[in-house]
């Protein structure tokens, strides 16, 4: 037996493996396989265990390999959501060769397709799908064709509270410096057929939970993409005194369902251009958030305003400073400049003292400060908001 090939550092080098034989023909006898969920694959795809991780080995055409592994590098470098990989060979195989992908398999993850098999997972899977609309939005972003979205081809993981989808087969992906909207399109169509074609396979074999809308799935996850990708792509120019408007925009995003995992600016001709990371959450994903982050606990919703307001002032201290501001930074900002203040405003004030759900109060008053900022067209700032809001608000409460 003879091989090429390339294993990242840090990784087994997975020579023990039964090489000689193609995948179809590892048995039970390899005592490295593990059996995991899995969803459809046009290759034979295997999982071994090495130490505390798993593996995936999917067997491809000679070359194949090597390309797929070269692309999911690239995107991996982009930070984009999909497996890690880990390496590929070519094998020499009874006088024919074929190459094996290797990867990391994600942790605490699913397949797509087990979201439609059963129905525990009925309450979520409205979100999931927004998750598979989110993903491909970030691909696109990211100039990058998928050309074979479906149910096999995405996992899917609960993590903190966050729902993310994550792309596992990249055989037909391709990245560009930037994608056309026909590209996109194509996409969609590919996505919206091979999702329908999916379910209705499985409802055909009785493995599809019932009530799922076999013709509406697809045409669901295309729609939300689309309003996601028209928001998000919208150019936001924010100019000094005008911070404010990245609620405006954070907002919008919040009433498509979306929540967000990052703000940052990048500069532009005309001023500061917005640019957003968004991510799909659960009803306790903010909570958990502020909570870890500065120590309150709040209710989800209260938490979702406070939080954005938090990835507001990272926005701007990033900007300020032209580098990067971490999350945990601007909390800390946020805590002993803003809430804080805030907090011992209406302390002195005798009726508000006597409320004991400070964020609630403070939630209040950021939805004041939003409006007089609104109607102002700058920002008022926190203390003129809150004195506003004693004055002419809370008395008529």
């Amino acid at each position: 037996m003879s091989f090429e090939g390339f294993i990242h550092p840090g990784f087994p080098d997975f020579l023990d493996l039964p090489w000689t034989k193609p995948l179809l023909d590892w048995n039970g006898g390899l005592v490295r396989l593990v059996d995991l969920p899995k969803g459809l694959s046009r290759h034979p795809v295997v999982y071994v265990n090495y130490g505390d991780d798993v593996y995936a080995i999917k067997e491809l055409p000679v070359g194949k390999a090597r390309q797929e592994h070269e692309l999911l590098s690239e995107m991996a470098a982009l930070r984009l959501p999909g497996v890690t990989p880990v390496g590929y060979r070519e094998n020499k195989v009874n006088g024919k060769t074929t190459s094996a992908l290797i990867t990391r398999y994600l942790d605490h993850s699913l397949p797509y397709r087990s979201l439609f098999m059963s129905t525990s997972l009925d309450r979520y899977r409205e979100h999931l799908l927004d998750a598979i609309a989110g993903l491909m939005v970030q691909l696109h972003l990211a100039g990058v064709y998928w050309g074979d979205c479906s149910l096999s081809n995405t996992l899917f993981r609960r993590d903190a509270g966050a729902l993310q989808a994550y792309l596992v087969d990249a055989e037909t992906a391709v990245i560009y410096k930037e994608i056309s909207a026909a590209q996109r399109y194509d996409d969609l169509v590919i996505m919206e057929e091979n999702i329908d074609g999916e379910l209705l396979d499985l409802s055909s074999a009785n493995l599809l939970a019932a009530g799922v809308p076999i013709s509406e799935t697809g045409r669901y996850i295309r729609i939300r993409y689309q309003k996601l990708w028209e928001e998000i792509t919208r150019e936001v120019v924010i100019n000094p005194g005008e911070h404010y408007r990245i609620q405006e925009h954070i907002r919008a995003l919040n009433a498509l369902g979306f929540s967000i995992d990052d703000v940052e600016f990048t500069e532009s001709k005309n001023g500061d251009q917005l640019h957003l990371r968004v991510i799909v959450s659960d009803r306790n994903f903010h909570h958990d958030q502020l909570l870890t982050l500065t120590g309150i606990d709040a209710q989800e919703n209260q938490a979702q305003q406070i939080m954005n307001e938090i990835q507001e002032i990272k926005a701007t201290l990033s900007s300020r400073n032209n580098r990067s501001t971490p999350l945990a930074v601007a909390a800390y900002y946020w805590l002993e400049n803003i809430f804080y203040p805030v907090v011992n405003q209406l302390k002195k004030n005798s009726r508000e003292n006597e409320r004991r759900d400070l964020a609630e109060i403070y939630c209040q008053i950021l939805e004041h400060k939003w409006f007089l900022s609104e109607k102002a067209k700058h920002d008022v700032g926190h203390q003129f908001a809150t004195n506003d809001y004693l004055e002419h608000v809370l008395p008529s409460e």
